[in-house]
């Protein structure tokens, strides 16, 4: 223990630059543990949001650029399936729901005088409460039309059912408002007014083409013969649609998030190499400082060895302290940080109200900052004290 005590005792005497080697310990922990924690909880929450529908597979009109990431916005072409494909569709998928969904986009004027331009989404009227949950009001009928008010939407306006909205001039009475449904891999309600086919088709002018086909597929376990069956009707001989369920956009996300998450942490790891740069230059001047102690400690018998580890001590102090508060500071920042993000990225929603920023893989970002402080402390500490081990007494003694 007299060489603990003795690298206690350096480490006090120079206690200026102790600290401030400690400082940038902790500033690295920190980076690493908490950037980790805010990358490895908005994963968490995209994945949450995206496996409530779990069930569903979404098909879209293929394209020249369709082989991009889900939600591409190059995507956003003028290209539909037609009544044909969407009855070819309900073949290949049987017994699973078959949902066609058109989707535009028109001036909306509410009560008030205020107006904007919402997106519109017409769905098959029986097709709606399979899809959409009411929050309050009543599902529109086919042959007594009424719109459906997504929540966001209807608090932005002060929308509630029967009030009166006009779409492009028509006017429609609103039947309900809709559950919030947040981030999904089919539709996107929130900020939109639903209405069934039959008034979309009159009102837009169109014919039975679909932006997209909805298939609710009862048993999870089915969809990947449900995606074969489909893309063997409809792309035998050529691409003519896209196939793609949540778990594929989950798969998207949690790629792109791990590739945020190891940026992040390389950011971490680049102030951890500064730190460690600055211990080496502390225990390099301790050793340039310490020569005659060296040599007078090495005459009197004091092993190569132990004059190694007492120098290492020094490193292990400086890593450990630093490390153990950049990890309590981590995990409080890391909280904080993650809530912060949480809150940009849901918009407003109550999404991530209940949401828990911590799990096991967030204590073990912050325990791997802990070690990877230790372990970069001892790395920058080791070539120093082997230089002071390697001192030969005699010439060390004349040292001046």
């Amino acid at each position: 223990m007299i060489f603990l005590d003795f690298a206690v005792r350096n480490l006090k005497r120079h206690w200026v630059r102790s600290f401030l080697s400690i400082i940038g310990i902790v500033i690295g922990v920190i980076a690493i543990a908490s950037l980790g924690i805010m990358g490895n909880s908005i994963n968490l929450l995209v994945a949450n949001l995206i496996t409530d529908v779990g069930d569903t597979i979404v098909i879209t009109p293929h394209t020249a650029i369709g082989d991009t990431f889900a939600g591409d916005p190059r995507t956003a072409v003028d290209a539909t399936i037609p009544a044909r494909q969407v009855d070819e569709i309900r073949r290949a998928a049987s017994p699973h729901r078959v949902i066609p969904v058109q989707q535009g986009a028109d001036e909306v004027e509410f009560g008030g005088g205020e107006s904007g331009y919402t997106q519109v989404i017409g769905l098959d009227a029986e097709d709606i409460p399979a899809l959409l949950d009411i929050k309050v009001g009543q599902y529109p009928r086919q042959n007594q039309p009424g719109a459906l008010v997504g929540t966001y939407l209807a608090e932005e306006y002060d929308i509630s059912p029967g009030a009166r909205i006009a779409i492009g001039g028509d006017d429609l009475r609103v039947a309900g408002l809709l559950e919030e449904r947040g981030f999904a891999a089919d539709i996107n309600p929130d900020y939109a007014v639903v209405v069934p086919s039959a008034w979309y088709r009159d009102h837009f002018g169109t014919d039975d083409a679909y932006s997209m086909v909805i298939i609710r597929v009862g048993d999870v376990g089915e969809i990947d013969s449900v995606k074969d069956a489909v893309d063997d009707q409809l792309n035998r001989r050529e691409e003519t649609v896209d196939i793609f369920d949540s778990r594929e956009l989950l798969r998207q996300y949690e790629e792109i998030y791990r590739q945020i998450t190891t940026f992040l942490v390389g950011i971490g790891g680049i102030s951890l190499l500064v730190a460690a740069v600055n211990i080496l230059n502390v225990m390099y001047i301790s050793v340039t400082e310490r020569i005659r102690e060296i040599g007078i400690m090495r005459s009197i018998g004091v092993l190569r060895r132990e004059v190694l580890r007492m120098f290492l001590y020094e490193a292990v102090i400086l890593g450990v302290i630093g490390s153990v508060i950049g990890g309590a500071f981590s995990a409080v920042g890391g909280y904080f940080i993650s809530v912060a993000a949480i809150e940009v990225f849901t918009a407003g929603t109550t999404f991530g109200e209940n949401f828990t920023v911590f799990d096991l893989t967030a204590v073990g970002f912050v325990i791997f900052g802990m070690l990877f402080g230790i372990a970069t402390s001892i790395v920058a500490g080791f070539y120093p004290a082997w230089k002071a081990a390697q001192q030969q007494p005699i010439e060390a003694m004349r040292h001046d």
